[in-house]
C-alpha cells in the first residue's frame, strides 16, 4: 500500500507534492511486511547499501526514532530520497515478496520516518569534527557536492563549495520539479550544512572567477562535482526551429518561476507550456518531469514520444503512470524524423517503430516501419535525450585534466583511489565522473570521494578512518548483531 495521491484534476492546477500524509498505521502494516529475509536483496539493490530491513523492523516496533537514526546513518539525504529515488528499480524492485504481491513500499517509509523526525527534533546538527588545520574546495552544490561536504565537515575540515547557481542544490533544486521535491526540503538540508560551517560561494564560474589552478593553491585538495548539464542534440530536419527547446532549460525556468523569481524567457512564452500543444521526446525520468510540468502549465495538450514501448523504458514506472493520470498522452513506440514550421515549429513529424533484435547491451533494436509516417500538432517541442558532460579541461582552464572519450573526468588510475583524477590532489564525483546517473549515485559518489580525500590528505589507508559519528551510527552494531529484535 502506498499513500494516497491527491485527485489528478486537483494536482494538474499546482505544483504541491501530490501525496497525502500517511499515518502510523499505515507505516506499521507496511514495515511488518519485511520478510526479513537472510539475504536483503532491498539492501543490495540501494547503491548506498541501507540497513533496510533493520529499520523496516524498528519502524514495524514502533521504534520510529531509532528507525529514522539508523536509516540516517548510511543515507545523508534519506529526506530527498525517499521522494525521488526509482525504488521501483532499486530497493523495491529486489525485493523478494514483489512477485504477485507487491514490494514492501520503502521509499514511503524513508519519507515518512524522515519528516517525522524533523518535527520532533530528532535530528541532530551536523558536529564538526575535530579540526584538520586544512581546507576543502567543491565545485558543484549538487548531491555529490554536498555528500561530500558534510562527510568532510565530519571529519574536521574547512569545507568551501563553489556553485554557478544562484541557489545550491544544483539537480535537486533547477532539474527536478516541486511536485516531487519540494524547494524547502532542500533549502532545510542546505541550511543544516551552513550551520555546521560549510561556506557556500554561489553565482561563482570556475575558469572565470577563478581557474583550477587558482583553486587548487587555496586549497588543500578540491572536489569537482559538478554534474552534467549539455543536453544531446536532436540533429533532425528543422530542429533550428523556434519552439524546440532542451528539457534542463525548460525545466530550471519552470524551477525558478515556482521559486519565485522573474524569468524574461517564461514571461514571453519561450519555457511557457500555457494553452501550446506540447510534445516530449524520450522516455527516462527528465521527460517525466516534462510532461508532468507542461501539464501544470496548462497545456492545451501534451504528447510524450519514445522510441521503444512501455516495457522498455528507462523511466520510474510509477511516474508514467502519474503523467497518464495527468492527462499526458504517450506515443510508443514512436520516433522523431523532422519538424514542421516556418521560422517556429508547428507539427513533429514522426514514424512509428517497432522492436527487431537485442543489441550488444541487450536491449531489443528499435526500427522503423515503412510507410508509417505521421505528424503531431505541436508549438512547443521538448527535447530529454539525455545529457553529456560540458568541456570542464577548457572552462576550468585545465587542460591537462584528463577526461574519458565521453567528455567525462577519468578517475582511478594513479593509485590514490577510484575517485581521484590524474592531477594531484584534485577527486571527481557524480555525473560528471560516471556520466548521467542518479541522485543516490551522486550521494554516494560524493561520501567514497570524501573517504579518499581524507586518507589523501593524512596519507594513511587506515579504514578505521571512516567516521562513525553520523546519527544513527551508535545504533548500527548491535542492530546488525540481532539485539532488539
Amino acid at each position: 500500500m502506498r499513500p494516497e495521491k491527491r485527485p489528478a484534476l486537483d494536482r494538474q492546477g499546482d505544483f504541491a507534492e501530490i501525496y497525502q500524509p500517511w499515518s502510523h498505521q499505515a507505516l506499521a502494516e507496511q514495515a511488518e511486511r519485511c520478510s526479513q529475509c537472510g539475504i536483503p536483496f532491498c539492501q543490495s539493490g540501494c547503491p548506498l547499501s541501507n540497513n533496510i530491513p533493520d529499520w523496516l523492523r524498528l519502524a514495524a516496533e514502533g521504534r520510529e526514532e531509532e528507525a529514522y537514526r539508523l536509516s540516517a546513518a548510511t543515507n545523508p539525504m534519506p529526506e530527498i530520497c525517499g521522494r525521488i529515488c526509482p525504488q521501483d528499480r532499486l530497493c523495491e524492485g529486489s525485493c523478494v515478496i514483489d512477485k504477485g504481491f507487491g514490494s514492501v513500499t520503502i521509499g514511503a517509509v524513508e519519507k515518512y520516518l524522515t519528516d517525522k523526525a524533523f518535527e520532533n527534533g530528532w535530528v541532530d546538527n551536523i558536529q564538526a569534527g575535530k579540526s584538520q588545520g586544512k581546507s576543502v574546495g567543491i565545485i558543484g552544490a549538487g548531491p555529490a557536492g554536498l555528500a561530500a561536504a558534510e562527510q568532510l565537515c565530519r571529519y574536521g575540515y574547512f569545507v568551501h563549495i563553489y556553485d554557478r547557481h544562484d541557489r545550491a542544490g544544483g539537480m535537486l533544486v533547477y532539474g527536478i520539479p516541486e511536485f516531487k521535491l519540494e524547494k524547502q526540503i532542500v533549502a532545510r538540508r542546505i541550511s543544516r550544512l551552513e550551520k555546521a560551517g560549510i561556506k557556500f560561494h554561489l553565482n561563482f564560474l570556475v575558469g572565470q572567477d577563478a581557474s583550477l589552478d587558482q583553486l587548487r593553491a587555496k586549497h588543500d585538495v578540491i572536489l569537482i562535482a559538478t554534474g552534467t548539464y549539455k543536453a544531446r542534440a536532436l540533429n533532425i530536419d528543422g530542429s533550428h526551429l523556434d519552439g524546440i527547446v532542451p528539457a534542463l532549460d525548460y525545466l530550471t525556468i519552470s524551477n525558478k518561476v515556482v521559486l519565485g523569481d522573474k524569468v524574461d524567457a517564461y514571461d514571453d512564452g519561450t519555457f511557457n507550456a500555457k494553452d501550446r500543444d506540447v510534445v516530449v521526446i524520450g522516455g527516462g525520468d527528465t521527460a517525466m518531469d516534462c510532461v508532468r510540468t507542461a501539464i501544470r502549465q496548462g497545456a492545451a495538450s501534451v504528447h510524450c514520444l519514445y522510441r521503444r514501448d512501455m516495457d522498455n523504458m528507462p523511466g520510474s514506472r510509477a511516474e508514467v503512470q502519474n503523467a497518464l493520470e495527468e492527462g499526458v498522452r504517450f506515443m510508443w513506440l514512436s520516433a522523431p524524423v523532422g519538424f514542421e514550421g516556418d521560422n517556429k515549429v508547428t507539427g513533429t513529424q514522426a514514424i512509428k517503430m517497432e522492436l527487431g533484435p537485442a543489441d550488444q547491451d541487450g536491449r531489443r533494436r528499435p526500427q522503423e516501419v515503412d510507410g508509417s509516417l505521421f505528424t503531431i500538432k505541436s508549438d512547443l517541442v521538448i527535447t530529454a535525450l539525455g545529457f553529456e558532460a560540458e568541456d570542464i579541461p577548457s572552462q576550468f582552464d585545465a587542460p591537462d585534466l584528463a577526461t574519458t572519450a565521453w567528455g567525462t573526468i577519468e578517475c582511478g588510475n594513479n593509485g590514490v583511489g577510484d575517485r581521484a583524477t590524474n592531477i594531484e590532489g584534485v577527486f571527481a564525483a557524480g555525473d560528471i565522473s560516471r556520466g548521467p546517473s542518479l541522485v543516490v549515485e551522486a550521494l554516494k559518489e560524493g561520501r567514497d570521494a570524501a573517504r579518499q580525500m581524507h586518507r589523501y590528505l593524512t596519507h594513511t589507508d587506515d579504514a578505521s578512518l571512516d567516521p562513525v559519528d553520523e546519527p544513527g551510527a551508535d545504533y548500527f552494531s548491535p542492530i546488525k548483531a540481532g539485539v532488539g529484535r
